[in-house]
């Protein structure tokens, strides 16, 4: 598990989805929170780096159907 976690802090609550958009767009990154003002103070919203790799699977990783 990655401890790589960006956040969006903005004024509006529109400011900050578009901003995490952004983000999760050249970050390649996913949301994890959307755009909450929870905190009291300003709206935050959090996203973490998308999962590139697949744990092994008991056929070596080639699914289902797979032969030879």
């Amino acid at each position: 598990m990655s401890d790589v976690v960006y956040m969006v802090r903005a004024k509006s609550e529109a400011s900050c989805q578009r901003e995490l958009d952004l983000i999760c767009e050249r970050m390649g990154a996913v949301p994890v929170t959307s755009p909450t003002d929870a905190a009291g103070r300003d709206w935050v919203a959090r996203a973490v780096p998308a999962r590139t790799t697949k744990a092994p699977t008991a056929d070596g990783g080639r699914g289902p159907g797979v032969s030879g």
